[in-house]
């Protein structure tokens, strides 16, 4: 598994879909994962430090997690199944690890709220839609298509 950070949301101009870019802590390879406009959203809302007066759905489930008295030592992007990636959420609780099956941007959302690792099979970081350092990835436009 290597470890990855989140470098930033871009806009994939051909289909508008909003594309989470994951870059190796210790490298340069990036892996990009399209997803949907409302993930993308609580994922910009984290990365630029905006707060709301409720809860949206990824404080939730943080604040649920917490209240369980757990924590969420990392997450994983696990596949690659037919252009689908998967990803598990890993929560610990008295010693005891249970993971969660889920979508790799809710997974990633939940990482920024608990401050937790984010990892990546190495065979994926050599599947084709894994790229070599890319130009930085505009929030701006993310924003705005989110806006639209």
């Amino acid at each position: 598994m290597i470890e990855m950070a989140v470098q930033g949301l871009a806009v994939d101009e051909r289909t508008r879909t909003p594309v989470v870019l994951l870059k190796e802590k210790e490298g340069t390879r990036m892996l990009p994962i399209w997803i949907g406009p409302s993930e993308a959203s609580s994922i910009a809302i984290e990365l630029t430090g905006r707060k709301f007066q409720r809860p949206l759905t990824h404080d939730l489930l943080k604040t649920v997690i917490d209240g369980l008295s757990a924590t969420v030592p990392k997450i994983a992007i696990v596949e690659l199944r037919e252009k689908t990636y998967f990803a598990k959420v890993f929560l610990e609780r008295d010693n005891e690890v249970l993971t969660i099956d889920a979508r790799p941007s809710d997974c990633i959302a939940l990482a920024l709220r608990t401050r937790s690792p984010i990892f990546v099979k190495e065979e994926l970081l050599r599947e084709e839609d894994s790229v070599e350092e890319a130009s930085e990835p505009s929030m701006e436009d993310l924003q705005r298509q989110l806006e639209d």
